[in-house]
C-alpha cells in the first residue's frame, strides 16, 4: 500500500506541474552573431542535460508511477483468474515489491523518460507552446511508438491475463498525454534554472545529475559525445543554423511528422482494436 500511495504522490506531482507549467515558455541560451565552437560545444551539453533532467521528472512521475499504478490497476481488474500468473516480463500478477518497483522506475521512467525528453527537444519548435504541445506530443508517441514497441503492443500476451482491454488502452493512453504534458512544463521550467556551463560551483551543482547519468551510461554517452561532435562541425557551415531556424524548415518539419503520424494511425488504431476486443 506504501508503494502505491508514494507513485500516486509521483503522478500527481507530475500533472500539478504540467498543469501549472501550461504557459511557461521555453528559454534557449541567446545566441550573438557566430558562436565559437567552445560556445556550440557548451550549448550541446545544456540541451542534453536539460533532457536529461526533464526526462528524468517527467519520465519517473508519470511513466514510472504512472505505469506502476497502471499495472496494480489492471492486475485488480483482470479478477481471481489472473492472480499469480507470470507476465511477458517474469513479473508475478498482483505482486509488487519494493524492487521491482524500483527497477519499473528506472528503466521505464528514467531511460524512457530521457529518450522522449530528446525527441521532445528535438521536436519542440514544430509543436505548439505549451500545454496543447506537452498533449500533440504525447499523442503523437502513442501513435508512433506506443503502439508499435510498449505499451500498447496487440501481441503483448499480458492484456490476455489482466484488462479489461478497454480500461488498458484508457489508462495507458492518459499516462502518454500525461507524460507530454508534465515534460513540456518540466522542460520549460528548467530551461529558465539551468545556465550554460561553467565552473561556477552552484552551476557545476546543477549538472550533478546529468554527469551522473553519463557516468552510468558509457555506450550511451560516447554516442552522445560523437554527435555533440557531429554538431559542432556542422555548425561551422555558416548557413546551416539559419537553415535550420527559417519557417520553411518548421513548416516541412511539421508536414513530415504530421505524414508520419498519419501514416502510422491506421496500424495504431488496428493494435487499440484488437486490445480492446480481448
Amino acid at each position: 500500500m506504501a508503494i502505491m500511495l508514494v507513485c500516486g504522490a509521483l503522478l500527481v506531482a507530475g500533472l500539478v506541474v504540467g498543469i501549472a507549467g501550461r504557459h511557461q515558455r521555453f528559454r534557449s541560451p541567446p545566441v550573438e552573431g557566430r558562436p565559437s565552437v567552445g560556445e556550440v560545444a557548451r550549448r550541446y551539453v545544456w540541451y542534453v542535460s536539460l533532457a536529461v533532467l526533464a526526462g528524468s521528472a517527467a519520465g519517473v512521475t508519470t511513466i514510472g508511477a504512472g505505469g506502476r499504478l497502471a499495472m496494480r490497476l489492471l492486475a485488480v481488474t483482470g479478477g481471481d483468474d489472473a492472480q499469480g500468473r507470470i507476465t511477458e516480463a517474469d513479473e508475478v500478477v498482483g505482486r509488487i515489491t519494493l524492487g521491482g518497483t524500483i527497477g519499473f522506475m528506472v528503466f521505464n521512467g528514467l531511460f524512457l523518460g530521457i529518450a522522449g525528453a530528446a525527441l521532445y527537444l528535438l521536436t519542440r519548435r514544430l509543436l505548439p507552446a505549451g500545454l496543447i504541445g506537452g498533449v500533440v506530443f504525447g499523442a503523437g508517441l502513442l501513435v508512433l511508438l506506443g503502439t508499435t514497441l510498449e505499451p500498447l503492443r496487440d501481441d503483448n500476451p499480458d492484456f490476455d491475463l489482466v484488462g479489461p482491454g478497454w480500461l488498458a488502452v484508457l489508462v495507458f493512453s492518459g499516462l502518454a498525454l500525461a507524460y507530454g504534458i508534465a515534460l513540456a512544463a518540466f522542460t520549460a521550467r528548467l530551461s529558465a534554472w539551468l545556465p550554460l556551463l561553467s565552473t561556477a560551483p552552484r552551476v557545476l551543482v546543477r549538472y550533478a545529475w546529468p554527469a551522473l547519468v553519463a557516468l552510468a551510461g558509457t555506450v550511451v554517452t560516447v554516442a552522445v559525445a560523437a554527435t555533440g561532435v557531429a554538431v559542432v562541425a556542422a555548425t561551422r557551415w555558416d548557413r546551416l543554423p539559419c537553415l535550420v531556424r527559417s519557417r520553411r524548415a518548421v513548416l516541412i518539419g511539421r508536414v513530415v511528422l504530421g505524414a508520419a503520424v498519419l501514416a502510422a494511425l491506421p496500424g495504431a488504431l488496428s493494435s487499440i482494436v484488437d486490445i480492446v476486443n480481448r
